[in-house]
């Protein structure tokens, strides 16, 4: 059984008051249990303020996670907040790790296996893996999960890639027990008597445009043809060359990707075109894949998140833990009603159940459980939830 307590504040200048005000909502009457993890996310001015390395040193268990641009737990949500989930066992635990630099000599997936091995139990396999890891350009999120997933032989993995408000991405930091680092990954595997359930909001197939093309040559993150064709004369055709040409100008027309091997299609972005006209994409585009432009907008965040609520809303019963990652696409779609997908779960789920929601730069949720392995994925563009 887990206890779990969502807490926030929006001082940023007073250290005393902020721990006092977290402190407060706390209201752990009876103690603590035995085994304690707190789960943050935060903007970033509560890293330069000194506030959430003071509030981290206050409280008596390990805290970890991300910068996220914007947070919401059951009657707040805001732009300049910090929010806290506690969970509390006596029959459940929580090991963490974090890895060594991902931006080192040594390959990044190498460090992300070796830093699991370090800490997974050689007697006994986790109900559930949460990653949290920093946004890097020139790394690709599907091989943070792929290793994951590869070197706890299909354990479920959940969790988020930082993200920020600022034009560069410049403060998309990992949060770890009040440091935050640019370079590392997290992992707290959780024990026990757990059974996690994910969710994912996508872009609906209704708002695909023209026909699926091919990918016929890529190399991870860039694809270089499709249909046996140059990407560029693919974007030619939808009238969107000129477009491309700028970083980030067509985040709202994401990539439906099919693996065509019977699993959930996945999101991925366009981030912008190489010398060769190449396109990045924030995600890997494996050859021999099926991928759809499609137009996210709205009305469609709102529809495929009110639809997935539905779907938790019918399993709630006995949880005690819900946490929520959605795309800063999704947000930024939603125009000038920014909140609007976090006050959808305010209303409809509300204190229901703790939730802990923040935006993302890169979405990790499995699309498919088995009693063998969880086929997860790394996701842009999505809604991703877990409850237990």
């Amino acid at each position: 059984m887990i206890k779990t307590f969502t807490v926030q504040t929006t001082e940023l200048d007073d250290e005393q008051l902020a721990i006092e005000e977290i402190k407060s909502q706390l209201n752990i009457t009876d103690g603590l249990k035995k085994n304690t993890i707190g789960i943050i996310a935060c903007h970033y001015e509560f890293i330069l303020s000194g506030i959430f390395k003071a509030v981290c040193e206050a409280l008596p268990f390990e805290i970890i996670g991300t910068i996220a641009s914007a947070q919401s737990i059951p009657d707040k949500t805001d732009l300049l907040l910090m929010t806290l989930m506690v969970m509390t066992s006596d029959d459940v635990e929580f090991d963490r790790v974090i890895t060594e630099s991902l931006a080192s000599e040594k390959a990044y997936q190498e460090v992300v296996a070796e830093s699991y091995k370090s800490v997974c139990r050689k007697d006994e396999n986790p109900a559930l893996i949460l990653a949290f890891a920093p946004f890097i350009l020139q790394n690709c999120g599907d091989d943070y999960v792929n290793t994951i997933s590869e070197v706890s032989g299909g354990i479920p993995c959940f969790g988020t890639l930082a993200v920020d408000d600022t034009l560069n991405f410049e403060n998309t930091f990992m949060l770890a027990n009040g440091e935050y680092y640019s370079d590392k990954m997290a992992m707290i595997l959780i024990y026990g008597n757990i059974q996690p359930k994910f969710f994912v909001a996508n872009i609906s197939d209704e708002k695909i445009m023209g026909k699926g093309a091919i990918i016929t040559k890529s190399m991870g993150s860039i694809i270089m043809e499709v249909n046996e064709r140059h990407i560029i004369e693919y974007f030619e055709e939808l009238g969107l060359a000129e477009a491309s040409e700028t970083q980030y100008a067509m985040s709202n027309l994401p990539f439906l990707l099919d693996y065509n091997d019977g699993t959930p299609k996945v999101s991925k972005i366009f981030v912008m075109l190489t010398e060769d006209k190449h396109a990045i994409c924030a995600g890997a585009m494996p050859q021999g894949s099926t991928m759809y432009m499609a137009k996210s907008d709205a009305q469609d965040v709102m529809l495929t998140t009110g639809i997935t609520v539905d779907t938790i809303l019918k399993e709630i019963d006995n949880a005690s833990v819900l946490l929520i990652y959605s795309c800063i696409a999704r947000s930024m779609a939603l125009g000038g009603e920014q909140f609007k997908e976090m006050e959808l779960i305010n209303q409809r789920i509300g204190n229901k159940i703790p939730f802990l929601m923040a935006n993302s730069g890169g979405e990790i949720c499995p699309t498919m459980i088995s009693d063998k392995k969880a086929i997860n994925r790394f996701h842009n563009n999505a809604f991703i939830a877990c409850m237990f």
